[in-house]
């Protein structure tokens, strides 16, 4: 199949683009509410330890931004890669069987365990672009589907209930995100199970299969 066009995209990257430019505006207003009491910046990364469940719509994404990565920096998505297979090795080890189904069924699995997207010495993401909408709606005051969802820890300090109310915006509203992973079919994953390169069964030990 011949590459798509430069600004040319397959229909599915496409609407998942758009997705991302909603969430992204919604989180932009988001912090321009919140102002000072965001805590949020480049090498804080309390939310980046420990697994936790993402889409296959967010797997898929998170696929392609390595690999766009690895035409830019190989050697940057190299440790990337190696960090998500020692990420594997670790839960396979301390979860044997049907692994990724403990580890989502546990809220403390791994809780000590980096996001293997996380660059230990600069504490930021390496596929910050390309990741899952957990990571994007976290922090900030926001909504889905009316729901509201909890806040990190380290902002809104010092803020009333009437406060964050007040800096919450709805993220999503057409639930265009549902869509999509409806639409894409396939459980939940984790980021380390994402990356693995492709071909690998996700969740199992050797022992298992």
């Amino acid at each position: 199949m011949a590459a798509a066009a430069p600004g040319h995209y397959p229909e599915s990257v496409a609407r998942d683009l758009e997705l991302i430019r909603i969430v992204d505006a919604a989180m932009a207003e988001a912090a321009r509410r919140s102002g000072s009491w965001l805590a949020c910046r480049p090498g804080c990364a309390q939310c980046c330890i420990g697994p936790f469940a993402i889409t296959p719509l967010d797997a898929a994404r998170l696929r392609r931004g390595l690999a766009e990565l690895e035409l830019r920096e190989p050697d940057r998505a190299a440790r990337v890669r190696s960090r998500a297979a020692e990420a594997v090795s670790r839960l396979e080890r301390d979860y044997p069987g049907d692994t990724l189904a403990r580890v989502l069924a546990e809220d403390d699995a791994a809780v000590n365990d980096p996001c293997p997207a996380l660059d230990a010495e600069t504490r930021t993401c390496d596929l910050y672009a390309a990741r899952p909408v957990t990571c994007r709606t976290f922090g900030p005051a926001v909504s889905f589907g009316g729901d509201a969802l909890a806040v990190c820890e380290l902002c809104y300090q010092g803020a009333s209930d009437e406060q964050i109310a007040a800096s919450r915006v709805e993220v999503d509203p057409e639930d265009l995100e549902g869509r999509l992973v409806a639409e894409l079919g396939g459980g939940e994953t984790i980021v380390a199970y994402a990356l693995q390169p492709t071909g690998n069964t996700p969740g199992r030990s050797p022992a298992s299969t």
